[in-house]
């Protein structure tokens, strides 16, 4: 299978060369590598220039974007300065982030989820972080959720889903996009991904309300937005999350801002997450 990945890179020096070694060391490689150094003012450029004389499968594309990381528009607008650079010649397309080291079968592996199950849209291991000289699970979310630092989809899921959406919770939207238009998701626990920054690190002050904006354009609606908000602040371990998320959906809904997704997606998602709910605090009938 082609996999084409397209890697957002801004002042990651210190990571991307363990990001891309591991790239270039794996079983099955990508028949396409773009880094897209998006505004750095450190040797960014420079790394990512000596693996591009070495592999000419890996290339460089600079951009100039604004030097605060606010997450979601700009992670994504860098991602489509390096997608715009490809053909379309791929079956896998992949947004990596540049601070991951990744086990060396780790494209093989996706490969064979993917020609296993046609119906297979979306693909990914684990984020490990180190912690106390350990490599631990990165527990920020369900773990049948892929994270945004390492997604990869098959082309037509990619296209059904209209791409990726420039804003806080497009790693979100293409989830529920993906399982509206029939696909499915898959997390491979075997694959372990070091993950060298933890998420979050750089993010902007003002992003604060952002995920709670994100579900207002996602069409959660206030009471699945509550216990949303309730249950990511209770596992990063601050009730003040819970309020700067509540905040944001209330700031999105007064500006009524644009959704992400269609009054008929919105149900689709809306039911979905209710039944995900559901089934957590009703017990499965054993036969």
């Amino acid at each position: 299978m082609n996999f084409y990945i397209v890697i957002p890179a801004h002042n990651e020096e210190v990571y991307i060369k363990e990001t891309l070694v591991s790239l270039v060391s794996q079983t099955l490689l990508p028949k396409k590598v773009v880094v897209v150094n998006d505004n750095s003012t450190d040797n960014t450029q420079k790394l990512v220039e000596g693996f591009s004389l070495k592999y000419n499968w890996i290339t460089l594309v600079n951009t100039q974007s604004a030097e605060q990381h606010i997450p979601g528009s700009k992670i994504i607008n860098a991602f489509y300065k390096g997608y715009e650079t490809l053909d379309t010649d791929y079956d896998i397309i992949c947004k990596f982030d540049a601070d991951l080291i990744f086990p060396e079968n780790y494209l093989e592996t996706l490969a064979i989820h993917f020609k296993q199950n046609k119906q297979l849209g979306m693909a990914a291991g684990f984020c490990y972080i180190q912690k106390n000289n350990t490599w631990i699970l990165e527990n920020l979310t369900r773990t049948d959720h892929i994270r945004g630092a390492l997604k990869a989809y098959r082309k037509k899921c990619f296209l059904d889903i209209g791409k990726l959406k420039p804003s806080m919770g497009w790693d979100t939207v293409d989830e529920l996009l993906a399982k509206y238009y029939g696909w499915e998701v898959l997390t491979d626990q075997s694959l372990h991904v070091k993950h060298l920054k933890p998420t979050g690190q750089n993010y902007n002050k003002t992003a604060k309300y952002l995920q709670g904006e994100a579900m207002y354009k996602m069409r959660y609606g206030f009471f699945i937005t509550s216990i949303s908000a309730l249950k990511l602040a209770l596992k990063k371990k601050s009730l003040t999350l819970f309020a700067n998320y509540m905040t944001g959906y209330f700031k999105a809904k007064k500006s009524k801002l644009a959704p992400l997704v269609t009054q008929e997606e919105g149900v689709f998602i809306r039911r979905l997450r209710w039944k995900g709910m559901l089934h957590k605090f009703i017990p499965r009938k054993t036969p």
